[in-house]
């Protein structure tokens, strides 16, 4: 064997091992391929992740809701004849409201934090402003603030993954 051959066969052996531009571009086309299919699939999750927030904050807002109607009821919150039982403001729920029942006027609270909507776009407005509001004396196909605060809804534009508008739940 020549001493030529030697580095020869070691260079033939480096390139054979290498991919070959062509590979390379096959590759990367296969790859964005497949990425382009996950696109789907990956923005339904995250849809679908905050629709469960969505759903959550709901039912967390309208139990604390539902507690204080209670509260009022059972003479624990004091109410004016003509008032519904229901918080006059979301914030209420947070910042507590005067237990009538305890003689040192200790405040009952019914939620630690008032949620965002997160279907609404992150702006500076503070959580309670990124609900609508519905008062005992509107009627549920029209909703409407008022005097007080009977239920909240999504004031976000959209349909969920149900099909069913996101103020509608």
């Amino acid at each position: 064997m020549s001493p030529m051959s030697l580095p020869l066969r070691r260079r033939a052996g480096r390139r054979a091992r290498a991919f070959t531009l062509i590979e390379i571009v096959i590759a990367l086309a296969i790859l964005s391929v497949l990425v382009f299919m996950a696109m789907p699939v990956v923005h339904l999750e995250v849809q679908r992740q905050k629709e469960t927030q969505l759903r959550e904050a709901l039912r967390e807002i309208r139990n604390a809701i539902d507690a204080y109607k209670k509260a009022t009821e059972d003479g624990r919150i004091a109410r004016q004849a003509e008032a519904s039982g229901y918080p006059p403001r979301l914030e209420d729920l947070v910042e507590g409201v005067v237990n009538a029942r305890d003689p040192k006027g200790r405040p009952i609270y019914f939620l630690r934090r008032l949620p965002r909507d997160p279907m609404a776009p992150d702006s500076p407005l503070p959580a309670s402003e990124t609900w609508g509001r519905r008062s005992y004396d509107s009627p549920p196909d029209a909703p409407a603030e008022g005097a007080d605060v009977f239920d909240v809804y999504s004031l976000a534009e959209g349909v969920g993954i149900n099909g069913i508008e996101y103020r509608q739940w």
